[in-house]
């Protein structure tokens, strides 16, 4: 009984340490930039020894990783997205109206939560093999997420199946965090207003507009 109370003990003082070292980390990567902060940084922030923060991430391209995974994510939980209740409820609403706007409402939380650590990242693969290999392949699966969405539309007979491949593929790339980034620095739109757009060009794009 000891031994598992003294287990749950620890358990949650790695978990509190690993949020206080997240924390830090973020607001340091998004007010720095990747090159500016170091790990040392890190930990004096977080309030931890600095060797706490090397053994748990080693380098600072698994902290930056990490950092985008709970931002990602919104939380510490180790689920993908695509298994959350929220996710799933979007590829399932009853109408392909609900689905898209469902749709953008994630992808809108998603990139408030992640926008300034996108563009720390986008910095760091310049230089960061590491970083730039997990980008590409996050490109690669945001792709297939959100082009897999259109295509379970056209599925369901939702949208026209008649040119789903390029609905597919063109909503993927609409859908990416680069084209955010690329939309606000250019429009200095809002989430708000970004969640709008995301909306009514999709909505456009597989032939929806106008309906009711």
């Amino acid at each position: 009984m000891a031994e598992d109370v003294n287990r749950d003990l620890r358990a949650a003082r790695r978990a509190d340490t690993e949020v206080r070292v997240i924390e830090a980390a973020t607001e340091l990567f998004a007010e720095r930039g990747y090159v500016a902060t170091t790990l040392a940084d890190v930990a004096k922030h977080a309030g931890v020894g600095a060797r706490t923060v090397y053994v748990r991430f080693a380098t600072k391209a698994v902290l930056l990783q990490r950092c985008l995974d709970v931002a990602i994510a919104g939380d510490y939980h180790r689920v993908a997205l695509a298994d959350r209740d929220w996710f799933q409820q979007a590829m399932n609403a009853p109408t392909a109206e609900e689905r898209i706007a469902r749709m953008a409402r994630i992808s809108a939380q998603l990139m408030a939560r992640t926008g300034a650590l996108l563009r720390v990242a986008q910095q760091a693969e310049a230089i960061e093999p590491e970083i730039a290999e997990r980008a590409q392949a996050a490109r690669t699966q945001t792709h297939q997420a959100i082009g897999g969405f259109f295509r379970k539309l056209a599925a369901d007979g939702l949208i026209s199946n008649e040119t789903v491949d390029w609905v597919a593929q063109t909503g993927a790339v609409l859908g990416q965090a680069e084209t955010y980034v690329l939309l606000t620095r250019t429009t200095e739109q809002t989430i708000e207003a970004y969640e709008s757009w995301l909306v009514e060009t999709w909505t456009r794009l597989v032939g929806l507009e106008g309906h009711s």
